[in-house]
């Protein structure tokens, strides 16, 4: 054999090694389980104007004007949900991020509201202190913060520029991730993307634009692009695709950098998107927490084989992290339609088949380059010798076919809490014809935490 050949049989073994080790599945079990019922409504605060004390009455596909309460019926695709528009009052629902906090409670937050910038201007932004009850199986809400700019911080006119209080709402920012500290709460958005600041009464503080190797990265719903007059005219240029900013937002555990990754993977023009080991890849930008500025460093994020976008994200260690990725099936498989371009209402159209918590690693030996992905636990077949589920999976396991599951965070040594987003009215995964609960469990996931 020659060296050439060796050589090449050497970096094969090697390259199928690493690959091994990224789709090397841990063990998962679920310790316990709380639901939060999917319509659970807050009135909106006192001093909000009479515009916000409703929700969702701009949801229609033309998004014209609907003030009758419960009047516009949720559903995912074709398969109504079950829970109508509009709400009386701010639905709490969307959780889109959690930090585990030293007192036992939890730190999460509600994002845009209904799915879109021009649809959610009637939603108020707010974060949430929660605990859980896991022997009942109930998620205790603590203390509600609703997200304000009364010292004109954002760098755009806002939907309640006139009023008094000056509350956000999801036709500002899309809220998708948090990170509590000691002077306020650390916050990932979307349409910018923008990485926000808020104080400890959730008043903008910061607003920071968006940079990877110097260049800006902004969204189509980027408040700072503008439609040309002439038609002629050449677009405005953006290279992130819609609800492609901040799911997961990280802090090191020193409390020096945040880490930002991106839902969506960076277009490098008109017809590809960056990679990493073959694969569409998503970017992950360190930011300086004291001059609350871009270091330069950061890393890529390769997406498994079947994943399309990532859910949060949560550092363990200096190095290591967990991250949930997903596809955009929602429901079983056993339930899948026959033909999903022909969705009907007793079935799911695409049924879930990626739901994972993957640990990773990044240092300053792969910045610029792949992180490694260590493994992952599969959310779709959680060990439940016990019985401790409240609803859904089977016999002797646990499962979590929701279209989006976005809260992760390690709770000890050997546990992660992890929860779904409902996306409500609009998503029905656990049941064919039923809206989503707000669904947290608590798993042992020891093998998975100790791998390196």
């Amino acid at each position: 054999m020659t060296k050439a050949i060796l050589a090449g049989t050497t970096l094969a073994l090697l390259l199928s090694g690493a690959a091994v080790a990224a789709d090397k599945e841990f063990p998962a079990t679920l310790k316990a389980h709380a639901i939060l019922p999917a319509n659970t409504i807050l009135p909106a605060p006192a001093d909000a104007a009479d515009y916000l004390k409703t929700s969702g009455k701009f949801t229609t596909a033309d998004r014209k004007r609907t003030e009758a309460l419960g009047t516009i019926a949720g559903k995912d695709g074709v398969r109504p949900t079950g829970l109508s528009l509009p709400f009386d009052g701010q639905p709490m629902q969307g959780f889109s991020g959690i930090k585990a906090m030293d007192d036992g409670s939890f730190w999460t937050l509600s994002d845009n509201g209904f799915g879109n910038k021009l649809n959610s201007t009637d939603a108020m932004l707010m974060i949430h202190n929660i605990k859980f009850d896991w022997d009942n199986g109930k998620v205790e809400p603590v203390k509600t913060v609703f997200l304000s700019d009364p010292d004109k911080k954002a760098p755009f006119p806002i939907v309640m520029e006139g009023s008094a209080a000056r509350y956000l709402t999801g036709g500002d920012f899309d809220v998708e991730s948090i990170q509590p500290v000691a002077d306020g709460f650390w916050i990932g958005e979307e349409f910018g993307p923008y990485i926000l600041k808020f104080d400890r009464d959730g008043k903008l503080t910061d607003v920071i634009a968006t940079e990877v190797d110097g260049k800006p990265v902004i969204s189509p719903d980027n408040a700072t692009l503008a439609v040309p007059a002439d038609p002629s005219k050449k677009m405005p240029a953006f290279n992130l695709k819609r609800s492609g900013g901040y799911e997961g937002l990280a802090l090191s555990k020193d409390g020096t950098k945040l880490y930002g990754l991106l839902e969506g993977p960076l277009w490098v023009d008109s017809e590809s998107v960056e990679q990493a080991e073959g694969r569409p890849a998503l970017r992950i930008i360190e930011l300086d927490v004291a001059g609350k500025a871009w270091t330069g460093r950061s890393w890529l994020y390769p997406l498994a084989e079947g994943g399309e976008a990532i859910g949060d994200f949560n550092m363990l260690d200096e190095t290591t992290a967990l991250v949930i990725e997903r596809d955009n099936g929602v429901g079983t498989l056993d339930k899948a339609c026959g033909d999903p371009k022909d969705p009907k209402p007793d079935c799911f159209a695409v049924a879930s088949k990626v739901k994972r918590i993957y640990k990773i690693e990044m240092n300053d030996n792969n910045v610029g380059k792949a992180v490694r992905k260590i493994g992952y636990i599969d959310l779709l077949k959680i060990a439940d010798p016990d019985n401790k589920k409240r609803q859904g999976g089977g016999d002797g396991f646990y499962d979590m076919p929701f279209l989006t599951i976005e809260n992760v965070d390690r709770v000890d040594e050997t546990h992660i809490v992890v929860g779904n987003d409902n996306n409500l009215p609009f998503s029905a995964g656990r049941f064919i014809d039923r809206v989503d609960d707000n669904e947290f469990v608590l798993i042992e996931a020891g093998e998975l935490l100790k791998a390196e």
